[in-house]
């Protein structure tokens, strides 16, 4: 993810050095990822449960090299396209979060699942600052040869500190199962996430089409100090964002503050599309990476929250592919806004997104702290089973499925005793 979001703060100040060039072509090159990521996730998933994660997690960091390796040695805006699209068909994150699931206990893997979220986040904002740093010493191409050596590590990494697993025990938490597919799509609640994580991409992706001219052409900062800039800006912006969320924790109150930070954004987009200056635009960026970071994090956590038992594996994969894509047509919107009708234009379109968006979320339901466990059934007959997991306090909801050894608990995590289900924990 650090490969894949240091050329977003740099690719716009560079594109003119390659042939074909066009703020249509920059919009591509910015998305392009997204597509293949978006169309490879759930069948590279898949394609894991049947031959294994590790040779899927190796084919996909290799496949991410060797796209890093092409658009570093690109020369036209093609040939950089090209290089994105093998970026992505990498598309290792449903398969990495199988893998998680794969080698942690249940007391053990919201954890697992928060630091690997946790890193990501951080892997955004530490982008930010090296690739304005890596550019400026050794243009774009540079980033890709940077991003090309991030990925032989993380091979190294993974075959050097990732445990084998040797019996691999797929289950409907980690796994896509297509026959939930239908069902899930049609779920308001999970309809209205899918949608949102859709636009937050979008409007991400079409706004670096124009953010990092911005900040160059009208407020006059050089590439050498960019770095700086979005250190204070995205730093700036998680400080902000942090006592929003941890208050909407406590107070029982993320849908007030999600839909504030949907309209927060919103607003940062057309105020930009009207008027910009030297201190109107730095605060409209703050309050814009804020509300995005908010967001970011607060979007996961309630799709875990209000998944239906059993089918997160789906669910997630669904979500990752809307990801992707958003930020796949996020690129072309901001290319083709951009060339149609300019800065101003770029900054409505998505504007008006970002407010559409807030009014469906107004349709959401305000999520409660709840966490799917994996049990393990064993012999035991299913209906005996449900009835003696049901009366433990703190279960919501259970899904077993005829044939298969596992059930799906739904628990309240402010009231349920872990030692209660420990016996029955899936390992």
């Amino acid at each position: 993810m650090l490969g894949l979001f240091m050329v977003l703060p740099v690719l716009a100040l560079h594109i003119d050095e390659y042939r074909g060039a066009t703020p249509m072509m920059l919009g591509i090159i910015l998305g392009a990822y997204g597509l293949a990521q978006a169309i490879l996730q759930i069948p590279l998933g898949m394609l894991s449960d049947k031959i294994g994660r590790r040779p899927v997690i190796l084919g996909g960091l290799a496949l991410f090299v060797l796209g890093s390796v092409i658009a570093a040695n690109a020369e036209s805006a093609v040939e950089l396209v090209v290089g994105r699209v093998v970026q992505g068909a990498g598309a290792i994150a449903s398969t990495l979060m199988a893998l998680v699931s794969d080698l942690t206990s249940e007391e053990n893997r919201t954890k697992a699942m928060a630091a690997i979220g946790a890193s990501i986040g951080m892997s955004f904002m530490l982008a930010m600052i090296l690739g304005p740093l890596i550019s400026s010493v050794m243009g774009l191409a540079g980033v890709f040869w940077v991003t090309a050596l991030l990925g032989c590590l993380g091979v190294l990494i993974f075959l050097r500190f990732v445990p084998r697993r040797v019996a691999l025990q797929s289950n409907r938490e980690t796994s896509t199962d297509l026959s939930q597919m239908s069902r899930l799509l049609q779920d308001p609640n999970l309809l209205r996430l899918n949608i949102g994580i859709f636009t937050l991409h979008l409007a991400l992706m079409a706004g670096f089409t124009v953010i990092p001219r911005l900040l160059s052409d009208e407020l006059g900062i050089t590439g050498d100090n960019l770095w700086w800039v979005y250190l204070c800006l995205l730093g700036g912006g998680f400080i902000a964002m942090l006592p929003v969320m941890i208050l909407g924790e406590k107070y029982q109150r993320q849908k007030v503050s999600f839909i504030s930070a949907i309209i927060t954004m919103a607003c940062t987009m057309l105020m930009l599309s009207v008027y910009r200056g030297a201190l109107v635009t730095p605060m409209m960026l703050l309050l814009f990476f804020a509300a995005f970071n908010l967001l970011e994090a607060s979007l996961p956590s309630w799709m875990s929250k209000v998944c239906p038992p059993g089918q997160r594996g789906t669910a997630m994969g669904i979500y990752s592919t809307s990801q992707f894509l958003g930020a796949f047509f996020g690129g072309l919107l901001g290319g083709w806004s951009l060339q149609q009708f300019g800065v101003e234009g770029l900054f409505l379109l998505v504007g008006l997104a970002l407010m559409t968006w807030a009014i469906l979320a107004l349709g959401l339901q305000a999520p409660r702290p709840l966490q799917t466990l994996v049990l393990h059934v064993g012999e035991r007959d299913h209906a005996d089973f449900a009835k003696l997991i049901l009366k433990v306090p703190g279960v919501e909801d259970i899904l077993i499925v005829e044939g298969e050894p596992l059930a799906y608990a739904k628990v309240d995590k402010k009231t349920i005793n872990m030692l209660d289900l420990k016996p029955y924990f899936n390992r």
